[in-house]
């Protein structure tokens, strides 16, 4: 093993607190993937989640992989060393199964990349049965996981505590590859695309997909119905993340805020909170070492004790923090609890700066609980705001741009009136249409007109030297809108670009398709979707309606107790 590699390691196992390493041979060795670097895969609270689970089954042990850094996958290759895990060392190839945390549409090739060093062959279909089975789940494999369909042996649709002991109960009781995947294809919430066959019309488009026999028609996303029955803190607490010695601890899951461009708020309903006493029980566990407790949630603010908890936080002198709030659930002992932990950034999601796009996104909050959340703040002594927008929402004009310049400016007076001299800072990104939101229909917006609406924000602002404007990539816009609607002829092209080294729209430029004019395709309702073989509980119909609504600006109420709106909760 290379020197370089071997002191990486051990500097990383070095700096942890509850890694679980058990010797070889004892247990059945469950490889986790997190396809991009340590710092970013460790702040995934849902790897955390599983490494607990699958290691408290007592016959399995998980073990970490993650993608190393550009300098640290050129000495993988330099010294012909196969990647290894954290755990054990022991080389990706050595396990019988795989599962892959997959969260983010960028993170496809970095998966790739990581199954390259670590020598496993990229098609299912060509690994055999000495090989491990690889298994991904995660949002995206939930959404859309079609542009992956060559890549994984079966996916997970949904959240995975219950579905994974499943799955690893069933590999360890079948004995061939085959029977285990027609084994796995009868778990709920699992996906085996070898048995399913994917048709296209003469123009390429595509019409169906059709199960083997034996293989359902319909596969159901999985949800807890109790998160309270399962592990929901961080397992390993390190320097080494996003989030430094932070023990993060899951308040609620699924948001029923009915926000139309939000794939997470459709695919992980119901709004659940987690029991205040099972809170702070978990927090009083946290390692010593623990430099601040982190509550992460999609919806933490909507949690129905937040004040409570938070108060008890304060009192027994336990630094937090949240990742954002929404503007109109801050009150005033909130801000004061969160300042009083050290936070000094008031982070909020307005999306869009007119009041007619948040209506249309079905947002909900307005301008003046925006600014009230900069009188708290600053009432608190938090002296930096973030606010996080995206340009080319449906609907939007250029005049919603403008406004949005307006909006900010009128921010940074309110910050100079309450006397917050702080930072303001605008994070922006492209709005990508993404499945299972109302918004799976419409098109990305034209490019040109996207760098056109970026240029009018950055030309508003460049003259407000306390304003720090942060932007994404728009060649990284067109490729997530690719590949979230993607079929299994986008993964084919994604497969090829990574094997020749070459970016993704070259590959489809040369299969005589545009990345562009793909991402900017207007779908309609009721034709075939590549991932309408997936069953998220929310109706197609539901979908629709909601998109009729934003057109016309009308609200849509959040989540209650007997709803039967979008039909998740019809049972």
């Amino acid at each position: 093993m290379s020197w370089i590699i071997k002191n990486y390691i051990k500097e990383t196992r070095e700096n942890e607190t509850g890694a679980q390493v058990y010797p070889p041979g004892l247990r059945h060795p469950v490889a986790f993937i997190y396809p991009n670097v340590y710092h970013l895969g460790m702040s995934n609270l849902g790897m955390h989640i599983l490494y607990q689970m699958i290691n408290e089954r007592g016959d399995s042990a998980c073990e970490r992989f993650f993608l190393p850094d550009k300098r640290l996958q050129q000495e993988h290759i330099k010294s012909k060393t196969p990647l290894l895990s954290l755990e054990n060392q022991r080389p990706l190839a050595d396990f019988d199964v795989i599962f892959v945390m997959l969260s983010f549409e960028m993170d496809y090739d970095n998966l790739l990349t990581v199954l390259d060093l670590g020598n496993i062959r990229l098609r299912a279909a060509e690994r055999n049965q000495r090989e491990p089975l690889v298994i991904i789940g995660g949002p995206c494999a939930t959404f859309n996981p079609e542009p992956l369909a060559a890549v994984a042996d079966a996916f997970v649709i949904g959240e995975g505590e219950e579905t994974v002991q499943h799955v690893l109960d069933t590999i360890y009781r079948e004995e061939s590859k085959q029977e285990r995947l027609a084994a796995l294809a009868q778990v709920p919430g699992v996906y085996v695309p070898s048995l399913y066959t994917a048709q296209y019309d003469d123009e390429g488009e595509f019409t169906a997909l059709l199960p083997q026999e034996g293989a359902p028609a319909k596969v159901a996303r999985q949800w807890a119905r109790d998160i309270d029955a399962y592990p929901h803190t961080s397992a390993i607490v390190t320097s080494g993340t996003e989030f430094e010695d932070m023990f993060i601890v899951e308040v609620a899951r699924g948001c029923g805020r009915h926000c139309r461009f939000c794939m997470a708020g459709y695919c992980f309903r119901k709004p659940r909170p987690r029991k205040l006493e099972n809170i702070l029980a978990d927090i009083a566990k946290r390692p010593e070492r623990t430099k601040k407790v982190g509550l992460m949630g999609a919806a933490v603010s909507d949690h129905p004790q937040m004040a409570e908890l938070t108060e008890y936080l304060v009192e027994h002198k336990i630094p937090f923090s949240v990742a954002s709030m929404r503007a109109d659930m801050l009150t005033e002992q909130i801000a004061h609890a969160l300042a009083q932990s050290g936070q000094r950034t008031m982070t909020v999601a307005p999306e869009a700066g007119s009041e007619r796009m948040r209506a249309a996104i079905n947002k909900g909050i307005t301008e003046e609980h925006v600014y009230n959340s900069i009188e708290l703040a600053a009432a608190a002594g938090m002296r930096n705001i973030k606010l996080y927008y995206m340009i080319g929402l449906p609907g939007e004009e250029d005049e919603d741009i403008v406004e949005t310049v307006e909006m900010i400016k009128r921010v940074r007076a309110k910050m100079d009136a309450v006397g917050n001299k702080g930072e303001l800072v605008i994070s922006v990104n492209g709005f990508v249409p993404k499945p299972f939101t109302p918004y799976q229909w419409v098109p990305l917006c034209n490019v040109r007109t996207l760098k056109k609406r970026f240029k009018i924000l950055g030309d508003g602002l460049k003259k407000e030297k306390r304003i720090k404007l942060i932007t994404e990539s728009l060649k990284e816009t067109v490729v997530q809108s690719v590949l979230a609607r993607g079929s299994r002829r986008i993964g084919e092209a994604l497969l090829k670009a990574h094997v020749e080294g070459r970016s993704l729209k070259q590959v489809l430029k040369e299969e005589g398709l545009d990345a562009e004019e793909l991402a900017e395709r207007e779908l309609q309702v009721g034709q075939p979707l590549p991932w309408q073989h997936l069953d998220m509980g929310v109706t197609q119909e539901y979908l629709a309606a909601e998109l009729q609504r934003s057109e016309s600006g009308k609200f849509t109420p959040m989540c209650f107790d007997g709803c039967r709106r979008c039909g998740v909760c019809r049972e």
